[in-house]
């Protein structure tokens, strides 16, 4: 339990209602090799699903990719009235790392935390530049800033919006994110700024995930109390150690009143790279919309069986999968590039 600072702030769980979401148009060849015309029909799919539960707001870097865009999301037939464009420089598509993190005040005003990025650890130095993110959104929407001194990406956290909190130890406890800082330490941030009151600490995220262990690819809350958790069943896959201590510590852990946790397995997805690799992904990468929840699905075979779990957990919701197989050429898929701002 976290002791010490009495938060002014609260950071709402995802279910709760929306303003709006943030995304980013994908165009870096880079991040999306031989693939940014699939990532973007992919993300028209997300924006259209989307736009039925609330407003999108979107980054473009300019006018000519604002009128491809614009293009490509009118020919879907998206409610354009429903997307708002930001013409701005970005470098890549991951705003729930590199976007604020909404929290509420005392008062219900909402307020922005500008939390410290530097690319998951330093790894992509051209995608520092996008720590401005944050700041250029309070600018345009008038929300004051808060900025804790320490590193931690949106993706790295999960809450209940009643004051529990789950993370990883290999990625808040890293050397390259928050040298020399123990548990209480963090958890004093995750308190002061976020209204954490209780945090529960797996160990480690999944196989070659360059976030070092990202929750969001882990464990999510779908409602208080309960927990979706990615779990592996076949003992000879890499990530079969890891999650099943992950599923063990879950279980074993309890909320703010003691209470244990209703903790539900996800299967896990089979996915490797072109280049053979295996590629780190799960079904938990969801985003929670007002009335929606979408689903990043790979042509996998568990994809049917995790959407009809999620379709459980959220019973006055439509759950739709989203096909993320070119997404995930950067690492993430839907919640890694969706940043929900409260209502």
């Amino acid at each position: 339990m976290n002791k010490g600072n009495e938060s002014k702030y609260r950071m709402p769980a995802e279910w709760e209602p929306h303003s709006a979401v943030w995304l980013a148009w994908p165009y870096d060849e880079i991040t999306f090799p031989d693939r940014v015309n699939k990532a973007e029909a992919a993300f028209v799919k997300i924006l259209g699903a989307v736009a039925r539960s609330e407003a999108a707001e979107l980054l473009v870097l300019d006018e000519e990719m604002e009128e491809r865009a614009y293009g490509m999301l009118a020919e879907a037939g998206v409610d354009l009235t429903r997307i708002n464009f930001h013409l701005t420089d970005y470098a890549d598509v991951w705003l729930r790392d590199t976007g604020p993190i909404f929290v509420r005040n005392g008062a219900g005003k909402t307020v922005i935390t500008k939390w410290i990025f530097n690319s998951w650890g330093n790894k992509f130095p051209e995608l520092l530049k996008d720590a401005a993110i944050p700041g250029m959104i309070a600018e345009w929407k008038g929300i004051p800033v808060e900025e804790p001194q320490i590193i931690i990406e949106g993706g790295a956290i999960d809450v209940d919006g009643e004051g529990m909190c789950l993370t990883t130890e290999q990625c808040l406890l890293n050397g390259n994110r928050n040298p020399g800082k123990s548990k209480p330490e963090i958890e004093k941030y995750l308190e002061k700024y976020l209204g954490v009151k209780k945090t529960v600490w797996l160990k480690k995220g999944l196989v070659n995930d360059h976030t070092d262990g990202h929750i969001d690819e882990l464990a999510r809350f779908v409602a208080p109390g309960r927990i979706v958790c990615a779990f592996e069943d076949d003992p000879r896959d890499e990530n079969f150690a890891i999650l099943m201590n992950n599923y063990e510590t879950l279980t074993a852990a309890t909320d703010i009143t003691s209470r244990p946790f209703d903790v539900i397995k996800l299967p896990m997805p089979h996915v490797r790279y072109d280049d053979g690799s295996k590629a780190p992904v799960s079904y938990t990468n969801f985003y929670i919309g007002n009335t929606v929840v979408l689903v990043p699905t790979f042509n996998d075979e568990n994809d049917k069986k995790a959407l009809g779990i999620l379709k459980e957990c959220f019973p006055g919701r439509v759950v739709l999968g989203i096909d993320c197989s070119d997404i995930i050429y950067g690492g993430g898929a839907i919640h890694c590039v969706t940043q929900q701002q409260p209502e």
